[in-house]
């Protein structure tokens, strides 16, 4: 059977803000084997003063193979941590510029953390026309999803949820915990995710995250927010 997929993970060095050297890189690769991942889509920021494209690329190759040199069983694909209201994100959807994750039918977008998001059905809508499911990166934290039914919205408009399971024990504050918990409680996420940034304590704060998560989502659920939903999103399957 195949281990847990991670679909929101900073893992390329040197792109963002998340690993810095190949060694954080490797640290963090290690640390998510142990935590049972066998798979990961490594999805750097696209913003434009983050690197671009062209270079993830070449840094995902070199990572398959430095993972390989080094003996890490973990497989990685492709993704981006895409912008919603970046001006050319829906545009771009369809053409050669999108960033997409994995087999293509998924997009990886976080709405903005502080404003409010107006045309989001609007904009799930224009998305799915184009063939392609967004995936919705830690709604948890955004402050579109504190609205009262805004989540179950989004997921009946077509979207997909994306839980940062830090969240769960309070990593991003108690407005995001007590909505994490919420919208688990709801069953509106699709899949769970580590929005790993750094090694520094990752084995520590990933296990307590996962202990939680498992005691919420019970064992079935938790096998699905971690392993059989990525693993269908990476392939580009429906989860429907």
């Amino acid at each position: 059977m195949s281990g847990f997929c991670d679909l929101h993970c900073h893992l390329l060095y040197g792109l963002d803000d998340g690993a810095r050297t190949l060694e954080e890189t490797l640290e963090m690769a290690r640390a998510l084997v142990d935590l049972g991942f066998s798979t990961v889509a490594p999805s750097p920021h696209n913003r434009p003063q983050y690197a671009p494209r062209a270079v993830a690329e070449k840094r995902l190759v070199e990572v398959r193979e430095a993972l390989g040199a080094a003996s890490i069983p973990l497989e990685l694909g492709p993704n981006a941590e895409n912008s919603l209201l970046e001006d050319d994100f829906v545009s771009g959807i369809g053409t050669p510029r999108a960033r997409l994750l994995g087999q293509g039918a998924y997009v990886l977008v976080e709405a903005p953390y502080a404003a409010p998001v107006l045309a989001l059905p609007e904009i799930i809508f224009r998305v799915k026309v184009k063939g392609v499911t967004p995936l919705l990166a830690h709604p948890e934290r955004c402050q579109e999803f504190e609205k009262p039914g805004r989540a179950a919205e989004a997921v009946r408009a077509g979207a997909r949820l994306q839980l940062d399971v830090g969240a769960l024990i309070g990593r991003y504050g108690p407005r995001a915990k007590k909505l994490a918990r919420g919208l688990l409680d709801q069953g509106l996420y699709a899949v769970a995710a580590t929005d790993l940034h750094s090694p520094m304590g990752a084995r520590e704060w990933l296990g307590r995250a996962f202990q939680e998560l498992r005691q919420r989502a019970g064992e079935q659920g938790f096998d699905s927010l971690v392993r059989i939903h990525p693993l269908k999103i990476l392939a580009g399957e429906s989860l429907v």
